[in-house]
């Protein structure tokens, strides 16, 4: 009875070694894109909001080992492309690894899979821990052109897919879609590769409803890998957009609740704080060019301003003789359809839509 039991145990042993070994293997023919960190044991976490995994396989059989993980177990979302079309989003139950199968109708002999996080670092991690798909070698990665959005909620694609749970039902990220934000939107048109770096309520002085007192601003956490005070991983910046797309303001600007005291708007540090940003920016992309964004979501007087202080920052380049001249991109005014008046899905495309010969002009003087 002994001997059995040892051999049982020596049996899983093995079995687990070689699924361990096999996913080891198996590893060199995945490809990461945005915000992720890649793990001791060959797995990955998936952190900023599009930020993704993709692979070949061979045959219709195919399943993904993914994971919900934070302090507090929560579901989270991820939004699936396979070969070449979007087939949705699909919710990550909380609690243990969990395979989720994907269906596969089309016949053809080979098949790609991308996995792209649709919520953002602050809803925490997504792990991937592998496919049951037979892998095939990735093809080598085109040499396309990059950009880099950072941005707030609007960029993360907040409250624009209610295709699932309507707007005020459910958690504050059942709407999250950033496959579907006007960014990656965009980065398909022009075929081009693309980083999200954007944080929901954040803003370049203060964020929406709050000072600079309780959270940190985006020049705290442009630089960490998480996108918040975690100073302990920092981004390595290996992606080197030949475009940087700024578009913050929104809650520097916003009125907050109405409940919680809210100063009147500082031009000088919204400006000022700007600046020394795009400083930063330099510091780690020194050969991109830079563009700055206005807001879909401020509109009147509020957007005046905006646009003034833009200027004041472009202005503040005028003489830097390193860089290429910044530009100023304005959104036609809209009215946002999307859940807490964030653009939805049709207004993303038709921001995307906006977008899309300009920053293709740009990218063609580079």
């Amino acid at each position: 009875m002994f001997k059995k039991k040892s051999l049982l145990i020596v049996l899983l042993f093995l079995s687990f070694a070689s699924f361990a070994q096999k996913i080891t293997k198996q590893n060199s023919c995945f490809l990461y894109s945005g915000r992720v960190e890649n793990l001791a044991d060959d797995k990955v976490i998936l952190i900023g909001p599009a930020s993704s995994v993709s692979f070949n396989f061979k045959g219709n059989s195919c399943a993904i080992l993914l994971q919900s993980v934070d302090v507090e177990e929560h579901h989270n979302y991820v939004a699936l492309e396979l070969d070449g079309e979007y087939i949705g989003r699909l919710k990550i139950e909380k609690g243990a690894m969990q395979s989720y199968p994907i269906i596969v109708s089309d016949k053809r002999e080979k098949h790609h899979l991308t996995i792209y996080k649709a919520t953002e670092s602050a809803n925490g991690k997504i792990l991937f821990s592998g496919t049951t798909a037979q892998l095939t070698k990735s093809r080598t990665p085109e040499n396309k052109k990059k950009i880099e959005l950072i941005g707030d909620s609007i960029t993360c694609g907040f409250g624009n897919d209610v295709s699932a749970v309507p707007c005020g039902s459910g958690l504050w990220y059942d709407q999250h879609n950033a496959y579907l934000a006007y960014g990656p939107v965009l980065s398909r048109a022009l075929n081009i590769d693309y980083v999200l770096s954007s944080v929901s309520g954040i803003g370049m002085y203060r964020n929406w409803n709050d000072e600079h007192i309780e959270k940190a601003i985006m020049p705290e956490v442009y630089e960490n890998l998480y996108l918040n005070k975690e100073i302990t991983k920092l981004y390595d910046f290996a992606f080197q957009p030949d475009l940087v797309s700024i578009c913050l303001g929104t809650n520097d600007l916003s009125d907050g609740d109405g409940k919680k005291e809210r100063l009147p708007f500082s031009e000088e540090k919204y400006v000022s704080n700007y600046i020394a940003f795009i400083k930063t920016v330099y510091k780690h992309a020194p050969n991109t060019r830079i563009v700055l964004l206005n807001s879909p979501m401020v509109s009147g007087d509020k957007n005046v301003t905006l646009v003034r202080c833009l200027n004041k920052v472009i202005q503040a380049f005028e003489n830097d003789t390193q860089h290429k001249t910044i530009a100023l991109f304005k959104f036609e005014s809209m009215k946002p359809n999307g859940c807490g008046s964030h653009p939805d899905i049709t207004d993303d495309k038709i921001m995307a839509d906006q977008l899309a010969p300009f920053f293709k002009k740009l990218l063609d003087e580079k």
